[in-house]
């Protein structure tokens, strides 16, 4: 997202956000799609081959795998923003099976050849619901933090664990606010859709488990 940002501002397109979401004109579709689908995705393949994960990167329109719609108007106009309507799970895991790890990039399609900018972390969430079909689940959301913070100046101050009850309450005090809202909401949808764990900080949570992030559970 910061990428694209920056990229979107060095051509003078106008950045619009709305509770951590972006709102997607026709020219900030063509910017998202050249970072989110090109340079970004394709190093981080690279960098993948490097450590031995044969990786394969994909967007939503590549072999139909992630189909969504058009956000429809309500308050807000997010444009270009897609919803995703179905997952096609069996595809990913025949992928797996055959040792290929597929690298998603933030992009859908509607079937009616228009790329969609879709959440990433919607992204995330939808896919480990379809995987969970096949398998005990886990998500990640990596990011540069430990985890949730109590404290945005402290980050050292992570909430060890949130459920359904203790996120409306953080939520309502102001604790949890813009980018961090759809990841959580995201979070709780997976977790209703068969996803068995949520565990959101940086890297090492999954290097290490013993190590400080947040789980969230219902």
């Amino acid at each position: 997202g910061n990428k694209a940002t920056e990229l979107a501002t060095r051509l003078g397109i106008p950045v619009q956000m709305h509770q951590g979401r972006r709102a997607t004109d026709k020219a900030s579709m063509e910017v998202i799609s050249m970072v989110y689908g090109g340079s970004i995705n394709k190093k981080v393949v690279a960098l993948l081959q490097k450590y031995g994960c044969n990786a394969l990167g994909l967007s939503g329109a590549d072999v139909n795998s992630i189909k969504a719609h058009k956000r429809p108007i309500k308050e807000v106009d997010y444009g270009f923003a897609g919803d995703v309507d179905k997952v096609n799970g069996n595809l990913i895991q025949q992928l797996l099976n055959l040792g290929i790890s597929p690298v998603f990039c933030p992009l859908t399609h509607d079937g009616k050849g228009q790329l969609l900018n879709t959440n990433a972390d919607t992204i995330a969430a939808e896919v480990a619901a379809a995987l969970s079909a096949f398998s005990k689940t886990t998500l990640y959301y990596c990011f540069e933090k430990k985890g949730v913070l109590l404290d945005m100046n402290d980050d050292n101050s992570v909430i060890e664990a949130i459920n359904a009850n203790t996120y409306g309450e953080l939520k309502e005090e102001g604790v949890i606010s813009e980018g961090m809202l759809p990841k959580l909401h995201n979070a709780f949808y997976a977790l209703n859709k068969g996803v068995n764990e949520v565990c959101i900080g940086n890297t090492e949570m999954i290097k290490d488990q013993f190590g400080r992030f947040t789980s969230v559970t219902l």
